[in-house]
């Protein structure tokens, strides 16, 4: 996962008290592991997105690979 040397921004956020002291009692870096998280959450909702968004013409070049093969099948060497 790529993580960039970009400023960082202070955030607030709620946890239940049990995982906040677990997380502590643990040496768990709470900033880094929600850092962390969201980039995942964040990669995978981008996927997603970029998957809705060219449906459509993947479903029509996979039609098109079916009818008529891959482009220049016969030059392939494996």
């Amino acid at each position: 996962m790529k993580q960039t040397n970009s400023p960082k921004k202070a955030t607030n956020i709620s946890l239940p008290m049990d995982v906040y002291l677990s997380a502590k009692e643990l040496g768990i870096n709470i900033s880094q592991v929600c850092e962390q998280s969201l980039r995942e959450t964040i990669r995978s909702e981008q996927e997603r997105e970029w998957n809705e968004k060219n449906a459509a013409f993947i479903k029509v070049y996979n039609q098109k690979v079916e009818e008529d093969g891959v482009a220049l099948a016969e030059w392939r060497g494996f």
